[in-house]
C-alpha cells in the first residue's frame, strides 16, 4: 500500500520535469533515484521527464541509463511495477536537436498528462553551461507555468554574480530561479529551525550573551577524482563556503521570522547576510593537500584551495562580537557535517582545584547534518562518589531514536518538491547571493598563500591559531552514541 502523502507537501499540479543534464553524475546518483521516488510513492500527483544532454541517446537508451542508475543508487526498493511506471514517463532529446524538437516533447509530454500541468527546469550542467541552457529554454518559448533549479556556483565574484543574474532574469523573473544548496534540504538544517523556534528554553540564550563561539565544519575525506581540473578553476571557498556554509550559518543566526513562510525567512538570512563584515584574508587559512597539483587538469604550480578556514562576525545586536569558524576540504581525516554552539562557561570560584571543571572545555550544542539527523547537548555533571570531581557528559538524540526514520526524504527530493511547489524557503535569493560575494571581495583579491597539508590530517597547522585560544570540535574525544547498540 502506498503511504498517505500528508496535504500541502507535495505539488498541486501534475509536472514535465526538462532535466538537462540527464546522463551525468548527479543525475544518475541523486536526481533520477529522487524523482522516481518522488513519482512511485505519490508525491507527484503525475510526472513526465524529458532528459536532455550531449549524448546520442533515444528514448530507450535514456530508460536503460534510468534503470542502471535506480539499480546502482536508489535507497529505496525498486518494483518492476512502480518502474514499469516511471518509464512510460521517459522521453530524451539531444542538444544537437535544437530548441523546436525539445518544445514538442515538452508538449506532447503535458497533452499525455490531460490536464493543467507545470514545468520544471533542472539544469544540472557546469557553470559555464548553465546561461546556454536558459537561453535554450527561452528560445523553445518553455518559460511558461515553469520554474528553474540551478546548481553551484552562481558566479565566481561579485561582478560574474551580478551579471549571472542579470542574464537569467532577461528569460526567468526571480521567483521563477531556485538556486539549489542540497545542505539545506536535509532534515537536519530544518530541524535548526524548530529547535529554536519551538522551544522555549534555548531561543532566550540564542546570542552574545550567552554564546561564545560558533563553528560549522564539514570535512570531506573524499578527493577529487575527475573533479581536479573544475577546483583548479573554482577552488574550495568559492565551491563550499559561498553555496553551503554560510546558507548553514544564516539558518542558524538568523531572526525569528514573522511565519514559516518563504518570505519572511528568505528576508532574515538576508538581513543576517547584510550584517555580514567583510572576510579578512587575516582571519582565513588556506590549504592544498600534497599531491594536488600532480592530479589531471592541475597547474604544477597551482595555488588553488582544495581547503579553507575562516573566522568571520556578524555585526549585529544578537552576535556582535561573537567569532563564527568556518572549516571545510577534501581528503581530510573524517567525514563531517557539524555545528557546534560554544556557550560562555560561567564563573568557577566555588569549585575545589583538581575538580575537573572547564577541563574539557565550554558547553557545547552540536547538531550533526547527516541525513539521519542528530543533536547532542555537553555539560558538566557531578562524577559519583566522595568529593567533588566532575565529568563531562552529554544528552543525545538521533532520528533512529524514533519511528519516523522512514519518512525522511533524502535532500534532494525535498528540495526538488519544495521547487514543484513553488517554495524558496531552502532557496538562496539574487539578492543573497551577491551580498555574500560582497563580503567575499577582500578575501578574493588578496588570498593568503596556500600551505600543504598531509591527505588523511585536518589541514594545516596553522587552523590551531585561527581558532585560539578555542579548539576546533572535530575530532570529538566522546562519540556519537549508537542507537542499535544494547543498554544505549
Amino acid at each position: 500500500m502506498a503511504p498517505k502523502i500528508p496535504p500541502g507537501v507535495g505539488p498541486q499540479y501534475p509536472q514535465v520535469v526538462v532535466l538537462v543534464g540527464a546522463t551525468g553524475d548527479l543525475a544518475r546518483r541523486k536526481l533520477l533515484p529522487g524523482l522516481f521516488h518522488l513519482s512511485s510513492a505519490g508525491f507527484i500527483p503525475g510526472c513526465r521527464i524529458i532528459g536532455v544532454s550531449l549524448d546520442d541517446l533515444d528514448a530507450d537508451g535514456f530508460r536503460k541509463l534510468a534503470r542502471e542508475a535506480l539499480t546502482e543508487f536508489a535507497t529505496r526498493k525498486v518494483t518492476e511495477d512502480d518502474w514499469s511506471a516511471f518509464s512510460k514517463g521517459l522521453q530524451y532529446v539531444s542538444l544537437a536537436a535544437g530548441a523546436g524538437v525539445l518544445k514538442r516533447a515538452v508538449v506532447e509530454a503535458e497533452q499525455a498528462l490531460n490536464g493543467e500541468s507545470r514545468r520544471l527546469h533542472y539544469l544540472s550542467v557546469p557553470p559555464n553551461a548553465a546561461l546556454p541552457a536558459v537561453r535554450m529554454l527561452g528560445e523553445a518559448d518553455l518559460v511558461d507555468r515553469s520554474r528553474v533549479i540551478m546548481e553551484k556556483p552562481f558566479g565566481t565574484n561579485l561582478a560574474s554574480a551580478v551579471a549571472l543574474n542579470a542574464r537569467l532574469h532577461e528569460v526567468f523573473d526571480e521567483d521563477r530561479i531556485f538556486r539549489i544548496d542540497h545542505f539545506l534540504g536535509k532534515e537536519a538544517a530544518q530541524n535548526i529551525l524548530a529547535f529554536r523556534f519551538a522551544n522555549g528554553l534555548f531561543e532566550p540564550i540564542w546570542n552574545r550573551n550567552f554564546i561564545d563561539h560558533v563553528q560549522i565544519d564539514v570535512p570531506e575525506k573524499l578527493g577529487l577524482g575527475r573533479r581536479s581540473g573544475f577546483y583548479e578553476q573554482i577552488g574550495a571557498y568559492r565551491d563550499m563556503v559561498v553555496t553551503h556554509l554560510f546558507q548553514i550559518l544564516g539558518f542558524m543566526a538568523m531572526e525569528a521570522p514573522t511565519s514559516l513562510e518563504p518570505k519572511p525567512i528568505g528576508e532574515e538570512k538576508n538581513k543576517v547576510f547584510r550584517s555580514m563584515l567583510p572576510i579578512k584574508p587575516s582571519n582565513v587559512v588556506r590549504g592544498q593537500y600534497t599531491g594536488y597539483r600532480s592530479e589531471e587538469g592541475v597547474y604544477s604550480d597551482s595555488d588553488s584551495e582544495t581547503f579553507i578556514a575562516l573566522k568571520c562576525f556578524i555585526d549585529n545586536w544578537r552576535w556582535a562580537g561573537v567569532p563564527f569558524y568556518l572549516r571545510t576540504g577534501k581528503r581530510l581525516a573524517e567525514g563531517q557535517r557539524i555545528i557546534s554552539i560554544a556557550f560562555r562557561e560561567p564563573p568557577k570560584s566555588m569549585f575545589p582545584p583538581g575538580s575537573g571543571v572547564s577541563a574539557q572545555g565550554p558547553d557545547h550544542l552540536t547538531f550533526d547534518l547527516a541525513d539521519a539527523a542528530k543533536m547532542s547537548l555537553s555539560f558538566y555533571g557531578k562524577r559519583p562518589g566522595p568529593g567533588m570531581r566532575l565529568d563531562k557528559l552529554s544528552m543525545q538524540f538521533a532520528m533512529h531514536d524514533t519511528s519516523r526514520i522512514g519518512d525522511v526524504l533524502e535532500a534532494y527530493e525535498r528540495l526538488i518538491l519544495d521547487a514543484m511547489r513553488g517554495d524558496h524557503t531552502l532557496f538562496t535569493t539574487a539578492e543573497g547571493i551577491e551580498r555574500l560575494w560582497e563580503v567575499s571581495m577582500p578575501l578574493l583579491e588578496g588570498p593568503p598563500p596556500v600551505r600543504f597539508y598531509d591527505p588523511g590530517s585536518w589541514g594545516p597547522n596553522a587552523i590551531h591559531q585561527l581558532i585560539a585560544p578555542h579548539a576546533w570540535r572535530l575530532p570529538f574525544e566522546r562519540v556519537w552514541r549508537d542507537p542499535n547498540a544494547v543498554g544505549s
